[in-house]
């Protein structure tokens, strides 16, 4: 038979797994309500229409540089919060510039939009 010890260390031991359990399931009590907010936000963008159209020219702020997976440099821009990738935005450029850009395409999801600098 079972020692008192034996069963109380096999008690803690189930507590602690279905506690970690229970965290791993409901996700992370460490989640702030930021992350859980820009969560809910893109899962909500992922059903809107794009507030662009394709052949359409935009102003757009550049946010930020990012390299594609060809090598290429391109502009991050946003129009409503909807994500632009300018392409062939000239090197004297920098973030927070004003520029015109001509949409090309949507990704498969039309959750962004790749764009030609044009101006």
């Amino acid at each position: 038979m079972l020692g008192p010890a034996s069963l109380v260390l096999g008690v803690f031991v189930m507590i602690l797994f279905a506690s970690w359990l229970v965290r791993r399931v409901r996700g992370s009590s460490r989640t702030s309500g930021d992350q859980r907010e820009s969560w809910e936000s893109h899962q909500e963008a992922q059903g809107r229409e794009p507030p662009v159209e394709i052949g359409e020219e935009y102003e757009v702020a550049i946010q930020e540089f990012t390299e594609h997976h060809t090598g290429e440099r391109q502009a991050v821009c946003k129009v409503e919060g909807f994500v632009i990738f300018v392409e062939d935005v000239p090197d004297h450029h920098e973030p927070t510039d004003v520029i015109s850009a001509s949409i090309l395409s949507f990704n498969r999801g039309h959750t962004s939009a790749t764009a030609t600098y044009a101006g």
